[in-house]
């Protein structure tokens, strides 16, 4: 059994690095204390760190990408400590990062899955919301990564990478494809909602959407956050008839749990009721084309 925990999470306006490091902290501590083996963070759960350089940073789209980039060493080596002081798995908060050697001048955005070790693997976010293309300029990043790891595979979808069936079934080896979000409004999260039980659907896996939730009115970039944490399932044997394992209340700050057999992954994968992810094959390739049907309507004559 592996048991997740998935955030609602609030960004707070932060006075000193400590106050931080304290705050990840305690976060850690309530889950690890839970027994939990995999924490997941939010999308652009690191823009707190523009804080840090002060209001009129925050305030700056462009100034506080920089300052949040620059704080991530900082942060990688928080969050690798915590993963092995209480020995689990953490999906770091993702945050805008300037890499070179992805793109010359502007930033990915970026999540980083630390294990109990202290090994780190990243994942860049594949396609931009409008929001993130039209006015922020953040681009896509490096490709989609499978990540073994003790608890199984796991991937990572960030948000609006998780309503694309295609990257999904890049992932069809996942056990577990987590899904950090931040959305605006319950629309969007309506949206990555429905995505991420999508995902579970077709590849017959386990996903585990986080959210932001409330207001931060000093950053542009997620300044209303609608949310709640969600872990979902294929709804087939061994798993509830509705697909959902656990879902956290809107726009409350916490933990959302739940315990998955990825045992059971395997056998709906093998003798389900259906086997969507068997059955797939060939879909991305080509797909049928449908044949064209003009349907005219004649009035009868009065």
């Amino acid at each position: 059994m592996v048991k997740i925990a998935t955030s609602a999470y609030a960004l707070s306006p932060l006075s000193s690095w400590a106050e931080y490091e304290d705050k990840i902290a305690d976060w850690v501590a309530r889950a690890a204390k839970e027994g939990s083996d995999l924490l997941v963070f939010p999308e652009y759960a690191a823009m707190e760190l523009a804080t840090l350089a002060g209001p009129q940073t925050a305030s700056d789209l462009e100034a506080a990408s920089h300052a949040v980039s620059e704080r991530l060493p900082e942060a990688d080596t928080l969050h690798r400590k915590l993963a092995r002081e209480f020995q689990v798995h953490i999906l770091a908060g993702s945050a805008p990062c300037f890499d070179a050697s992805v793109h010359a001048s502007r930033p990915v955005n970026r999540a980083r899955l630390f294990t109990p070790s202290g090994e780190m693997g990243v994942q860049d976010k594949q396609i931009m919301t409008r929001f993130e293309a039209e006015i922020w300029d953040v681009v896509p990043g490096g490709p989609l990564r499978l990540f073994d790891t003790s608890l199984g595979k796991i991937g990572i979808l960030i948000c609006y990478d998780s309503e694309f069936p295609l990257l999904g079934r890049a992932l069809s080896e996942a056990d577990i494809i987590l899904v950090p979000s931040v959305t605006e409004a319950l629309c969007g999260h309506t949206r990555v909602c429905i995505g991420s039980r999508a995902r579970a659907l077709e590849q017959q896996c386990i996903t585990a959407m986080s959210s932001l939730v409330g207001t931060a009115h000093w950053t542009e970039a997620v300044d209303v956050s609608v949310g709640r944490g969600g872990i979902f399932a294929p709804p087939d044997k061994g798993f509830p008839e509705t697909g959902i394992i656990a879902q956290g209340d809107l726009n409350v700050p916490a933990w959302t749990y739940g315990e998955v057999d990825l045992a059971q992954i395997h056998h709906v994968r093998q003798d389900g009721g259906v086997l969507n992810r068997r059955d797939w094959a060939g879909q991305e390739r080509s797909g049928p084309e449908p044949e064209r049907v003009t349907l005219t309507t004649q009035m009868e004559p009065a």
